[in-house]
């Protein structure tokens, strides 16, 4: 079993860029967390629209079973909205920001839920939510969100 994290780009038009990478840290708490529990992580940082697009459908076709989506500035795509319904995979929608960012319509795909957090946590949140999907969640149950 594998967990795909498929982050979106930042900023708009000509300036969007990938995300800023997750602080080393976090990815190593992220890593050793899901592999406490029998699972993998994969993780694309997405440059633009077209990107995001493309790793969504290469995580539908792969042996993942919970993809965790930050959309980031596509988060408002018409063709974003148009391609979740049509995977097969199960997704959890991220937001690291103060939730004032708006989130994809409920009714896109398979959505388990919407992780907002602060930052990183939000990160967390979402794998401690797809690891209790997945039925993965008691093992090395270490991880504390915070409040």
């Amino acid at each position: 079993m594998s967990i795909n994290i498929v982050r979106g780009p930042q900023g708009s038009g000509a300036l969007q860029r990938a995300a800023a990478p997750l602080p080393e840290a976090v990815m190593h708490s992220l890593v050793q967390r899901a592999l406490d529990s029998g699972t993998s992580i994969a993780v694309r940082d997405c440059r633009c629209e077209q990107e995001l697009l493309e790793a969504l459908c290469v995580a539908d076709h792969s042996p993942g079973e919970v993809t965790l989506l930050a959309p980031g500035a596509c988060v408002g795509s018409t063709r974003l909205q148009r391609l979740l319904p049509r995977l097969h995979t199960t997704y959890i929608e991220v937001h690291d920001d103060d939730g004032q960012e708006p989130r994809l319509p409920a009714s896109d795909g398979h959505r388990l839920g919407v992780a907002q957090g602060f930052r990183a946590q939000s990160y967390v949140l979402a794998l401690e939510m797809a690891l209790e999907h997945l039925g993965c969640n008691e093992a090395g149950n270490r991880v504390h969100v915070g409040t």
